[in-house]
């Protein structure tokens, strides 16, 4: 019993943790250009370079977090059901 209580406790805390996370910082870096808006490259003498504009989150370095699309989506669903 005490391992469940602690389970629940845990996945209750990161849970809330998460929620306050995306309240705070909706958006958080990209993970394939790591924020910089660009990938990083190396030229032949292995000195870093700014490599092509990111695809992902279009140079912007920045991208928006899980739980705050799902907040947001569920927030547009419920809009359009009340109208």
């Amino acid at each position: 019993m005490t391992l469940f209580l602690t389970a629940s406790a845990l996945i209750l805390l990161f849970t809330l943790s998460y929620t306050a996370t995306c309240v705070a910082s909706p958006f958080g870096n990209c993970r394939k250009c790591r924020g910089f808006g660009y990938l990083a490259r190396t030229d032949r003498k292995g000195r870093p370079k700014r490599g092509k504009d990111c695809r992902r989150c279009q140079a912007t370095g920045k991208r928006i977090r899980v739980g705050r699309w799902i907040y947001n989506r569920a927030v547009h669903v419920h809009r359009a059901g009340t109208r």
